[in-house]
Order: C-alpha cells, then structure tokens, then sequence
C-alpha cells in the first residue's frame, strides 16, 4: 500500500505540545491503523498532530472524497476484521454527510470510531460567520438514534478519557460506530506540561460475552429433544473456528441450516445440511422447513419474527420451539425500527450466538441424527435462468462467467447487487462473501469494496464487488481512494440503465390498479444520455475497457480483469446487463 511519509518528522521525537497532539499520542496507542477522512478546518489541530507529531503512522491518513465514503471504509474494513478504523468527519456540515453511511454501519452491527469536531463552543472565539454557521449546541444529536455512544469533552484530559472509552464502547458487543465531537479550541490549545495519557492495554474485558449456563442446558434438552432441528444463521463472525464450530455442531444433531444473502457467508453453502439457496427474502423451499421443523435456533438472524411471519404466509406457518441468540437487545430504541417485530421465542439468550455455539460443541453431547430427510448434493437453483436465446447478459450469466474467472484461487466477494441469485453464491470459507450494508443505503458499495480491499490487502485474497449502476454512480468517486493507495481491487457493474428495483414496484402498482405498466420505466431510467462508466472509472485512476454487452465476450473480460487486479491494479469491468427473469424495460 502507498504511504506518504512526511518530511523532517520523526516518531517519538516531537513533544507533546498541544491539546491535538496528546490526543493524537492517545491513537497511536489504540489498535488503529487507519483514519479515513475529508479534510475540514474544524479538526485542523487533530490533522496536523497526526501528521506532524505522529509522523502518519498508527493511525495513517486515508484522503476520501466524500464522508459518506470515508464511513463506509470504515465500514468495509470492519466487516473483513471486525475492528474498528477511526474516521475523521469536519463538523456538523461533514457529519450531516456522513450520516446515511453511519446508519448502514449501525444497522450492520460494526464497531467504528468517529472523531468529529466544532467551531468553537465558546462563542467570543469564534471567526466571523464560518464557525458560526459550523458550530452546534448538539451535534452528536444529529446521529445519536443510531449511534452507540457519542461525547463532546470540554478539555483536554476529558477528551483523552472520551476517545478511551469510546473505543472500548464500540468494540464491545453489541458493536456499533461511536462518535467524539473535539472543540476545535480543546484541540488548538497550547499545554505547559503533557497530560497523563489513558493506559487503554489495560482493559482486558472480553469483547463480547457468553451465554449462563442455565441457557446452555436448556438449549441442549431442547436440541435433544428435537427431531427436525433447524438452524437459522444471521449476524456472525469471520473466525475459522467458528465456522467450523457451526458445521460441527449442525452435523452432531443433523439440523437443516438456512443462511441469508443480507449478511455475510456463515455455513457453506453446498454443504449438505444448506439445502436451500440463500435470499435476500425467504424462498418459499426454506418456509416450508421453517413450518415443518420442531426446533428453530436462532443465531443472530436478522429479523427472525418477520421472517417467521412469512412462512407463514407462504403456507408453512411454524410449530417448533424457538431459541434465539443474539445481543441486539442493548442497542434498541424507540427512533429505530431495526430491532424488528417482537420475536415469538421459548428461550431468549442474550449472547454473543457464536460464544453459545462453542459452549453447545465443548458440552461433549453424543452425535444424535435427526428425522429430516437425509440430503444429497448442493442445493439445486431455486428457478431456472431465463434467457432470450441472444447475446443479452443476465445476471445469472454474470455470475457463472465471474466464478470461472476467479476459480482456483481465493476472492472475497464483498458485494452483490439486489437481483443476485442465492443459487449463484458458493461459499466455503467466512471471507468468501461480505454480505450487505445493514441499513439498505444505495451508494454504499463503492466505499464499503475500497474498506474490505484495505483490510485484505496482503492477504493473498483479492476483493471482488459486484455493484449496480445506480449505486455505482451515487457513491463512485469513493473507488479514487483505492487507487490512491495501490490498494487491488476489482469492481464489476451490473448495469441495467435503470433503478430497475424500483421499476418492479411501479409494474407491481400498475397491475393492482388496472393501469399500464409499460410506463413504469418513466423516472426510473438512468440513460440519454448513458453514463461512461468505464471512461468515469478512468479518471479515478482505475483500469477498465469499454463495455461489455455481449455474453459470448464475457468470461474473456472476467478473466483478464482478474489478471489485472491479481497483478495489484484497480478494475472496473462495466457488464451490460438484463434483470434475471424480467424483459429488458426501456423508453
């Protein structure tokens, strides 16, 4: 990765001399590697000290073009590690900015810490009309719903005690971005002697916690009882082990597993215990075993009673005993509606679900088969492809021809676009695919792929994104920061030249009410003129040819992009595409 190293600095060699430069000597002690930001004079002191006091190290600079993108590195780069990365975001302006990308991380459930900062508080230091009108009463006001934590300390030693505790607040689970807003003053103060600075190795609390032993017994009668166990897997981590802890214990009791194309790859999916594709909606194949099974366990799925209710729905409404395991419960409030329906459960456990996994594997219960039908094989695509016997791309086609491409060698697929088919998702290991962005903001993808691709770097997996047009173009210009810093990185657009999401709700409207839903492209075509995506990606420093709009060129173009990015350079392939199953909708 590029560094820019700064002149005539050395670390340790610069006194601490002012209120910016021991809260930077606090970061350089944090587990922070990286600050993302866009510069603002509100945090000048803290950007000088970072640079000139901390020499760019621990944590470095990252220069984004926007905040949103600078928060969805963060958030990228967390999905990858689960650690934090620092963001720095210029007052209330920047943070107002900033402020879809944090509600994704917060729905996500990915530690972040934000430092923001203010004109000055203190009104008789503020310069004519600039730290006025970039000065609040309240700023953290401005994300507190979905924020964990926030603090806006009045001196120094406050702030020193502030970041502390926010880094360990955002770190322990459930995790979810925290925000510091720094007094540009605090930070521009000149000290007569350096502040005692926070020992944070001290705190050697556990990150997340494990379930009381009445709730493992309880869960091992029930799965001992159970005939027709079924797993539901949702929100969990990227460890090895506990992956491997999750198929050992789905095998011990011969339970069916249902995984979720909104979050990140957690069982693999041509095990055969994963019988269904995963959706980013239920299929109808898993609500039939969610009305068939006798025991549901529920570990950190995302929305488990509306998920239940659609089961039902679907004509297999549920019978079994439930169990759910997660944390979310700490982070809910009445503004955010993301803690979803009230969950129809026997046994709620508050803990960390992988921590109860590995409680459930070390009680050494015997191997117990269950009364399921024994499965065979990978699970078989929910619907076939539809083509129209032309050259068209559909986005199935795109997903075989991107699998040939990048087989016999690992890629972590950090994102798919909203008509990606769970059939077209194998995954065998936790950083084979990211998932979503937790909050359903479009133009997250581009930062979030730069943030995974930053946290990869080195590790000999390369970060593939495949992004729609529409999100593509709201948050592009984040994709300049990975070319920036040499960071590899290959991103796919499957462009339809529409919000075709939202050209599906249009036809759906018409039809109900007896109206002409060939109209519904009207406001939804993104075309005349089309974007030049690959010559917009030039510009920002990616490698990317001319379109692609023929399947018979497709796998040729996958393959030489992921030589490309393979070699360390950032791509941008611009794939053509039609909507799996749908006509082509045009004016």
């Amino acid at each position: 990765m590029r560094a820019e190293e700064p002149e005539g600095v050395e670390r340790g060699d610069v006194a601490i001399e002012w209120g910016s430069d021991a809260l930077a000597e606090l970061l350089s002690r944090l587990d922070l590697r990286y600050i993302a930001l866009v510069p603002g004079s509100s945090y000048r002191g803290l950007h000088d000290s970072l640079v000139n006091y901390n020499g760019n190290r621990d944590p470095q600079l990252l220069v984004c073009l926007h905040e949103e993108h600078a928060v969805a590195i963060a958030h990228g780069y967390a999905k990858v590690t689960g650690r934090p990365m620092a963001v720095a975001i210029h007052s209330n302006v920047g943070l107002m900015h900033a402020s879809m990308a944090i509600y994704n991380a917060y729905c996500d459930r990915v530690p972040m810490l934000i430092i923001g900062a203010t004109g000055p508080v203190d009104a008789a230091r503020r310069r004519p009309w600039i730290d006025w009108i970039h000065t609040s009463a309240d700023q953290g006001a401005l994300i507190r719903h979905y924020s964990k934590w926030d603090d806006q300390p009045a001196s120094v030693e406050a702030a020193l005690d502030s970041l502390a505790r926010a880094y360990a607040i955002t770190r322990e689970a459930p995790s979810a971005p925290v925000y510091v807003c720094l007094d540009v003053s605090l930070q521009e103060q000149p000290l007569a002697t350096p502040p005692v600075i926070p020992d944070a190795r001290r705190d050697r609390s556990p990150w997340s916690h494990g379930p009381d032993a009445v709730a493992v017994q309880t869960t091992l009668e029930f799965l001992g009882a159970a005939r027709r166990p079924l797993f539901l897997l949702g929100r969990l981590g990227r460890d090895e082990q506990d992956w491997d802890r999750r198929v050992a214990l789905a095998e011990r009791y011969g339970a069916l597993v249902i995984s979720d194309l909104k979050n990140g790859a957690v069982f693999p999916t041509r095990h055969p215990l994963h019988p269904n594709p995963p959706g980013m909606f239920l299929p109808a194949a898993s609500a039939e075993l969610i009305g068939a099974a006798d025991l549901i366990v529920s570990l950190g799925w995302t929305d488990l009673a509306g998920t239940i209710s659609a089961a039902a729905s679907h004509g297999h409404p549920a019978s079994a005993r439930v169990i759910s395991a997660a944390t979310d419960s700490a982070l809910r409030n009445g503004w955010s509606m993301d803690s979803f329906g009230r969950e129809p459960v026997d046994l709620s456990v508050p803990a960390d679900p992988d921590l109860l996994v590995r409680a459930l594997i070390e009680s050494g219960e015997p191997v117990k088969p269950s009364e399921w039908p024994v499965p065979g094989g990978a699970p078989a695509p929910s619907q076939d492809p539809v083509t129209d016997g032309g050259d068209s791309i559909y986005l199935h086609d795109l997903a075989g021809a991107l699998r040939g491409a990048l087989a016999g060698s690992p890629a972590c697929l950090v994102r798919v676009p909203l008509g990606w088919g769970g059939a077209d998702l194998e995954v065998d290991h936790p950083l084979d695919y990211l998932g979503m962005d937790g909050g359903a903001g479009i133009g997250s993808g581009p930062g979030m792929a730069v943030g995974a691709a930053l946290a990869l770097e080195g590790s000999g997996r390369l970060p593939v994104a495949v992004l729609g047009d529409g999100d593509f173009l709201m948050g592009g210009t984040a994709v300049w920061t990975a070319a920036h810093y040499r960071l590899p990185l290959l991103i796919v657009v499957a462009n339809n030249s529409s919000f075709y999401n939202d050209v599906v709700h249009q036809q759906r409207i018409a039809g109900q009410r007896r109206r002409p839903a060939r109209n519904s492209w009207i406001g939804q075509a993104i075309s005349d003129p089309d974007p030049d995506l690959p010559a917009l990606a030039r510009s920002l420093g990616f490698h990317a040819a001319d379109q692609v709009r023929d399947r018979s060129a497709l796998p040729a173009a996958l393959a030489a992009a992921v030589g490309a990015a393979r070699s360390g350079r950032c791509v941008l392939v611009d794939v053509r595409v039609r909507p799996d199953g749908y006509p082509t909708v045009s004016g």
